[in-house]
């Protein structure tokens, strides 16, 4: 895992980890951030095509974009 902040946001990588890792650690990321902040996540379980927009529409989070790179999923999320 690995996880660095950018100009267009930080980024969360959770490649090779499997539900609930990767939500689990998007949760202890969120917290350290602010409502606005920019979160991108790269991941490779099929399972965060679920569980990413379940997190962000119950925590009140917009996601902005949500794509597939061959194995890996990314997601731009806003805080809400």
């Amino acid at each position: 895992m690995n996880d660095t902040a950018t100009p267009q946001g930080e980024t969360l990588d959770t490649r090779g980890l499997y539900c609930p890792e990767p939500i689990m650690l998007m949760h202890n990321k969120v917290r350290d951030m602010a409502a606005g902040d920019i979160l991108n996540v790269i991941a490779t379980d099929p399972a965060t095509t679920r569980d990413i927009p379940q997190f962000c529409h119950f925590l009140g989070h917009e996601l902005i974009e949500q794509t597939q790179e061959g194995a890996e999923y990314r997601y731009r999320i806003q805080l809400g």
